[in-house]
């Protein structure tokens, strides 16, 4: 049988600095070192082409979104009808090859007539609908509330298009379950986030700080950070170290206010991992239940004691692995006990016994690859 794989991505995967990227690139990573020929189609808009997706596909398309105004008067969410391109469904249509279909936002051609018949398989990144109306909670600004309320109710009624799907890979066990039930005539598979960790690398060195990283410039992570910083890390007596892109002038304000916490803005990949693999204890701490929690797999693989709240850990079976604290009280207390608490060989074997091979990328590729029957 032809392995080949048409796998539409909603962004350049590269580099694989966000959440989405990061789990785009290294699946596409792990298919191809696995077998499988990848034809990349890709959404192309403030990030550049990339010779390493050459590399690593059997070929790769970019398309230009569609980002006038005009995108934003459709009965589609913006975020789909946006990347609307005919050269998409032309290249699409010139073979029978199965396609995966990155995140709703890829899947505008997903009921195309043409593509009738095709094995098409959707992989989750969101509950689109339940993540953008945290989003519209989360934001300040009244222009993006509305926006993020607007994209929330057009998602609802855009989900239905996934019975034109064979297939679905769902991105925590929580989420398996909410479209084994919206659309049991499908099959659904959980698949966890694909990540840049190929074994661990857990220092048992004690350090001396804690951290929080994580994208700064999304709304639910700035919430989160400076929820920390009013509430945790101002009661603390350690340096807190706050890691991530592009921090707004509100967040850097806010940090301004506590002199043991210490915004590190843009860090390059050697600099974060170094935070990573040196902090004392992780506190990550999300109010959204929804989406990719691709840092809480890195920290897993690369650092020591992590306290997360249970909406961190929803559907993800990493709750072992973890220290589960809800409250302020509760968070505080935990992080002052682990900053005094050696991290043992003992703790790292327990993480190998879960996350390998389970959380491996070439394990998930595999079990995609027997889905898929490439």
């Amino acid at each position: 049988m032809d392995n080949f794989l048409h796998i539409v991505a909603f962004d350049i995967p590269y580099p694989p600095n966000y959440g989405g990227a990061i789990d785009v690139f290294f699946r596409v990573k792990a298919l191809s070192e696995n077998g499988v020929k990848v034809i990349l189609h890709c959404f192309e808009y403030n990030r550049e082409k990339s010779d390493v997706l050459d590399k690593l596909c059997y070929k790769v398309y970019y398309y230009k979104r569609n980002t006038s105004i005009l995108s934003h008067f459709s009965f589609l969410p913006y975020t789909v009808v946006s990347r609307k391109n005919s050269n998409l469904h032309q290249n699409l249509t010139k073979d029978n090859y199965p396609i995966l279909f990155e995140g709703l936002m890829s899947c505008y051609y997903l009921n195309s007539k043409l593509l009738k018949g095709r094995m098409k398989i959707y992989r989750e990144a969101n509950i689109e609908h339940d993540y953008y109306r945290e989003l519209f909670r989360a934001t300040r600004l009244s222009i993006s509330k509305l926006y993020f309320l607007i994209e929330s109710i057009k998602f609802s009624f855009f989900e239905k298009r996934l019975k034109n799907t064979q297939l679905i890979l769902a991105i925590s066990e929580v989420d398996k379950a909410y479209y084994a039930t919206k659309f049991p005539e499908l099959k659904v598979e959980f698949i966890p986030c694909f990540h840049s960790n190929q074994q661990l690398a857990i220092s048992c060195e004690k350090g001396d700080f804690l951290l929080y990283h994580g994208n700064l410039s999304v709304a639910e992570n700035e919430k989160a950070v400076i929820y920390l910083c009013e509430h945790v890390f101002s009661k603390l007596s350690h340096l807190c170290i706050v890691a991530g892109m592009n921090p707004s002038t509100r967040l850097l304000q806010v940090s301004k206010q506590y002199p043991n916490v210490e915004i590190v803005a843009n860090p390059d990949d050697n600099h974060l991992k170094n935070l990573v693999r040196d902090a004392q204890v992780h506190l990550l701490v999300t109010f959204q239940s929804t989406g990719l929690k691709i840092k809480l797999l890195n920290t897993l693989f690369a650092g020591k004691y992590i306290v997360v709240n249970d909406k961190m850990l929803v559907g993800s079976g990493l709750d072992l692995l973890c220290h589960i604290a809800n409250t302020p009280q509760e968070q505080i207390a935990v992080c002052e006990k682990l900053m005094l608490q050696s991290f043992s060989s003992t703790e790292v074997e327990k993480r190998a016994t879960v996350l390998i091979p389970h959380f491996s990328n070439e394990f998930l590729a595999k079990k995609i690859i027997d889905l898929l029957r490439l």
